[in-house]
Order: C-alpha cells, then sequence, then structure tokens
C-alpha cells in the first residue's frame, strides 16, 4: 500500500484534524479549484461545537474567492474569524459588513509574497483540491492555480481533496513556477501568454499529508448569460477604439488581453468571438470565463493564460470531454505570475475591468459601497491597471434603474488614483483620459460618460469647484464632494 491509500478518509475525518485557531490556505480563485468537501464537514462541526458552547474559528486564505460550500457555509456556522484576500459570497459579505468576520482586502498579486516573507502568518493547515497524485508526492492541482503552491510548501499540515471527476483534463495546464523572493530576484522568463516557465506537477512533503479526501463535485459556477444590450454597447466601444489606436499606431498589434470578472467584461470577450475583424489573440489574465469557449471554438484564441478557469457546470463538463484537444490553449499559472506587475509589462497587455464608480476626475472604486459597505474587494485589477500597455475601466453609467450614477462627483472609496487609470467606458460613450488635465478629464467623462440625467448636477459640481476649491488644480469642492452619496443614503435616489 502506497502512502495515498493511507492517507484516505472521509471529509468528516480530516475535518477533525482542523483546530480551534487554525489558519487554513486553501486553493481557489474565483470560485475555481476550491476545496468542497472539507469545508462543508468543517462548517457542520462547528455549528455542532457551538451548540455545545464550545468556541471554533479559523481564519480563511485562499487566491481569491471560493464557492458557496467554502466561503458561504463556513460563514453561516460561524466558524470564519478572519478573511483574505478577496470574497464574493454573499453570506461572507452579510458577516463583514455586520462586523461579525474580519476581512483584509488585498491585492491578489501581493499575497502570496506576504506569507512567503512572514508579513502575515503562515496557514497552519492547507487544504488544496487536486486533480491527481502520484506515489512519487508530486500532485496536479485542479481548476486554479491561486496560491496553492505557497500555501502547500509553507504549511506544517496538508489535507488534499481529490477531485475524481476531473480524471487527466488538467494535467499539462497548469505552470507552477513561483518568483524569486528579493533582494536580487531573477526575473521569470516570461514574454508571452504561452511561455511556460515551471513543472505542471507541484512536489510536495508527503510526511506534511494528514488526509486524503475524495470528491467530484463541481465548481459552483453560475451558468454564462448572454450579455444585454448595455453590455455589448460597451464591448463594441472598447474594440473599436481598439482598432482607431491600431490603425493610428498608437498600439502595436500582438497584445495580450485582460478581462475582468463580470458580464460587462464578458461581454468584451463575446464581441471578440463575433467580430469576423478580428485574428487570433492571447489572454494574460487572472480569470479565464467561460466567454473564452466560443473564441476557442471559433478558431480565434492562441493561449489563454491565467490562474482560474472558471466554468459553468455545463462548460465543465464539456471541458472535461474535450480536453484533450483543448488544454493545449491554456496555461494556469500561480497568482503570483498571472499578477506580476513585472510581467504585465512586459508581455504587453490590454487590461479591462469593472468599477462600481468611477468619478469625474479619474479615481475609481472597485470594492466598497458608499465608502463603508464591503461588496467583494479590489481584486486583481490594481495588479493589471497601474501596469497594463492600455486600460480600460468599464461600467454601465447608471444602477438601480437609474437610482444610481455609476460617474459621481468624487468616488466614496479610491481602490485606483487618477494616475492608474486611462480610459472610461460606458454605455454613454468613451473617454481617453490620456494626456489630460483634471478639469478637462471631468468635462470629457462628463460629456462622454455620464449618464444624460445626471450631466448637469455634475457639471454644476465641477463648476462649484473651479470657483471655490482650495486651488483650480484638483477643483474638488470639499463640502460638496458627496452630496450625491448622501442623498442617495437618505432617499435612496442620488438625485
Amino acid at each position: 500500500m502506497n502512502w495515498i491509500e493511507g492517507k484516505k478518509c472521509s471529509a468528516e475525518d480530516a475535518a477533525a484534524m482542523i483546530q480551534d485557531g487554525d489558519i487554513l490556505g486553501v486553493s481557489g480563485f474565483t470560485l475555481a479549484g476550491y476545496p468542497k468537501a472539507v469545508p462543508l464537514a468543517l462548517a457542520a462541526r462547528a455549528e455542532k461545537l457551538h451548540v455545545a458552547g464550545e468556541s471554533f474559528q479559523v481564519t480563511l486564505y485562499a487566491g481569491a474567492s471560493t464557492g458557496d460550500s467554502c466561503d458561504g457555509a463556513l460563514s453561516r456556522a460561524g466558524a470564519l474569524k478572519l478573511r483574505m484576500p478577496y470574497q464574493s459570497n454573499p453570506s461572507l459579505r452579510k458577516g463583514i459588513n455586520d462586523g461579525s468576520i474580519r476581512y483584509i482586502d488585498a491585492h491578489l498579486g501581493k499575497m502570496g509574497y506576504l506569507v512567503r516573507t512572514g508579513a502575515v502568518p503562515a496557514p497552519t493547515v492547507a487544504v488544496i483540491e487536486v486533480s491527481a497524485i502520484l506515489p512519487d508526492g508530486r500532485v496536479c492541482l485542479s481548476t486554479s492555480g491561486g496560491n496553492s503552491v505557497c500555501y502547500l510548501d509553507m504549511a506544517p499540515k496538508i489535507i488534499l481533496e481529490l477531485n475524481t471527476r476531473l480524471g487527466e483534463s488538467c494535467i499539462g495546464m497548469h505552470d507552477d513556477a513561483l518568483p524569486e523572493l528579493p533582494p536580487h530576484a531573477k526575473p521569470l522568463p516570461v514574454y508571452s501568454a504561452g511561455d511556460r516557465v515551471g513543472s505542471e506537477f507541484v512536489k510536495i512533503d508527503v510526511n506534511k499529508v494528514i488526509a486524503v479526501v475524495e470528491n467530484d463535485a463541481y465548481d459552483e459556477v453560475t451558468p454564462f448569460v448572454e450579455p444585454d444590450d448595455v453590455s455589448r454597447n460597451i464591448g463594441e466601444r472598447i474594440l473599436d477604439f481598439i482598432r482607431f489606436e491600431e490603425s493610428h499606431g498608437r498600439l502595436p498589434k500582438g497584445m495580450a488581453y485582460q478581462s475582468g470578472v463580470g458580464k460587462v467584461a464578458n461581454a468584451v470577450l463575446c464581441a471578440m468571438a463575433n467580430d469576423e475583424r478580428l485574428g487570433r489573440i492571447d489572454l494574460f489574465t487572472e480569470v479565464i470565463q467561460e466567454a473564452v469557449l466560443p473564441l476557442l471554438k471559433k478558431g480565434k484564441l492562441g493561449v489563454a493564460s491565467g490562474t482560474a478557469l472558471t466554468l459553468s457546470q455545463a462548460a465543465q463538463q464539456e471541458f472535461v470531454q474535450n480536453a484533450a484537444d483543448w488544454k493545449k490553449h491554456f496555461v494556469l499559472r500561480q497568482q503570483e505570475v498571472s499578477n506580476s506587475p513585472d510581467i504585465i509589462r512586459r508581455v504587453g497587455v490590454i487590461s479591462m475591468n469593472t468599477a462600481l464608480e468611477a468619478d469625474i476626475f479619474g479615481n475609481v472604486n472597485s470594492s466598497l459601497v458608499c465608502g463603508s459597505a464591503m461588496m467583494n474587494g479590489i481584486g486583481g485589477s490594481a495588479d493589471f491597471a497601474r501596469n497594463c500597455a492600455l486600460g480600460f475601466f468599464l461600467t454601465p453609467s447608471v444602477a438601480k434603474g437609474g437610482a444610481i450614477s455609476s460617474i459621481v462627483p468624487y468616488v466614496s472609496h479610491v481602490d485606483h488614483t487618477e494616475h492608474d487609470t486611462q480610459i472610461f467606458v460606458t454605455e454613454q460613450g468613451l473617454a481617453d483620459l490620456r494626456g489630460l488635465a483634471s478639469e478637462d478629464r471631468a468635462r470629457l467623462i462628463i460629456k462622454n460618460c455620464a449618464h444624460p440625467d445626471f450631466r448637469e448636477p455634475l457639471t454644476d459640481f465641477l463648476e462649484y469647484g473651479l470657483k471655490h476649491a482650495k486651488g483650480r488644480h484638483l477643483p474638488l469642492a470639499l463640502d460638496r464632494a458627496f452630496e450625491m452619496h448622501n442623498r442617495f443614503l437618505e432617499t435612496g435616489k442620488m438625485l
């Protein structure tokens, strides 16, 4: 009997090996490749202990967000003390915003570095979903890279969840290299989306493995929805602008694309798939979304490099069935590499990320509603926004049926400063902010991106600032900066 058989146990037995106060480093990035059986069993155990009057809470690190069977179940069980670095689960969000769960919102490209350098405590237990375990101690990760290599290396105890449904579909997709730590760190020689510099397997210390649990569960990803008219409009504007820049020699052809999460980002990929003028493209991104599959099927996808393959259940089934042909188009990396500023700059990335709100001076809020209520987090948007060759922030001009303007006098929380943003796009139009001073930016954003219902109050704020702000370089009138937000909190409408 090899070491693998000797470590096999139930999810309940594995959960019993996790202690109150442990720090769990789990696999998973944006609903892909996270452990499913052990967190569910751990949540059930926590609930029983709480009924018996015993305390039980853990800290949870991941790559980004995980599915409801991990983030959601542990949150509802009261089993989470602290979560880092990103989430998107409604139950977890509720706990963060009512103060019962501490949350550290961090740049995704920096999380592994923080752990590896000791800036934050290392995981005490790594719980990692894998698609294959070899007798020599090598494992193949499943549908995400995330921070799994870091957690496997740093944690003194390892629990492996073997997803038997995946078979050999993930073998050959992963590139598990990590950057060297400074000082004098040598660069990873990644120059294009398809470059590989590491191994497709992770070598682990088998003596640290305390349990192997089998599961056959799917990643809990919402089924793909065709883009609406607003999202399609935004996607088409971006492609038109890219073609315009290429035709004027300001943008070299052959750049790789990065696409954030959500229906607007999906719409851009769908527009690419349907554009007959567009040739083959590469992606150098974080999340490889389901909208990439139409590009693949139409022969328009070169290589998609990312740290997660986030597909609905139907698409997961389709991928497993076609993996032998399809997986040569994919590279799954550790997020310290997919989100590396050095590599993003070198590859040359056209970046597209979603904003919660943007202000007339060019600042973007990606994370907090009305300045204090967490939505999801900053994610990896800043990793790309600051280091990309060309960067877009996308948002519909209004939300909640027109009650909220996505373009505001001043954002209620700043994730991306005016220094890191280049181009804003809504269904109303596109504003190229490069080379423009503050007042010129403001007038262009109001004219091209704001909804017609909000252009007058936004212009009024700008004119008031030009007369009453302390300086005209950034005509920000502090006494009126959050009028629209305060009105929304009081009445439910910004107007």
